[in-house]
């Protein structure tokens, strides 16, 4: 009789590219400080395509959307859930990793929460997967060659990929510690301002209406809870 043993993929990263299909064990936690939400970001550069008439995604346009959406999760757990000491967000391409969040809690009582409320929640249109997750150290789980530019397997390693925010975002959201609650709409309007200086001002009423079509943009990409 074969005695079954753990998959070191799955307690590692908290996923495996054969699924249940496996031929090791998935032990899922039933605690954890950390929850995974499933293939729930959806980067624009893996989906826009310019031969279908669809303008491609520059990297200034693709960190906002991305700094956009980091905030608006982590700011959501954090308000209705508990204290965030980390989260990540997979950059892989292989179906059991791509738009994977990762969120540690300071707190396992409020990642079981989270799990909870949750599952019974939708996001961009699709109903939200979260589960416990064994992931507890990121070190473990991240692609060492990925970080040093150096991974031979693109998007398909079966490490995490993990995307970084903007030094400014990572600044007002992990820097705040004992600082209380910042306030989003001030952080919102401080990247905005930033950017129109970035790109030569608003230009008058003009450039006032263009940013507010750019805000209604965000807001229909990020697909908020």
């Amino acid at each position: 009789m074969a005695i079954l043993v753990n998959c070191s993929f799955y307690f590692k990263i908290g996923a495996c590219r054969h699924g249940d299909r496996c031929s090791r064990l998935h032990n899922k936690p039933t605690f954890s400080q950390t929850i995974a939400l499933l293939n729930i970001y959806r980067n624009p550069q893996n989906t826009a395509q310019s031969a279908d008439g669809i303008r491609a995604v520059s990297d200034v346009e693709m960190q906002e959307h991305y700094d956009e959406f980091f905030e608006e999760v982590f700011t959501e757990m954090e308000e209705k859930y508990g204290e965030v000491e980390e989260m990540n967000v997979c950059d892989n391409l292989g179906d059991h990793l791509v738009g994977n969040v990762y969120v540690k809690f300071r707190r396992e009582e409020d990642a079981e929460k989270a799990v909870m409320d949750l599952n019974n929640r939708w996001f961009n249109g699709q109903p939200v997967h979260s589960e416990l997750s064994p992931v507890t150290d990121f070190r473990e789980a991240c692609c060492r060659q990925y970080e040093m530019g150096e991974c031979t397997r693109g998007g398909f390693c079966n490490f995490m990929h993990l995307k970084p925010i903007s030094r400014e975002l990572r600044r007002d959201l992990y820097g705040r510690r004992g600082g209380g609650h910042r306030s989003r709409s001030r952080s919102r309007e401080r990247r905005s301002r930033s950017r129109d200086r970035g790109r030569g001002g608003d230009g008058g009423r003009g450039g006032g209406r263009d940013r507010e079509k750019r805000r209604s943009r965000d807001r229909e990409r990020s697909g908020r809870f």
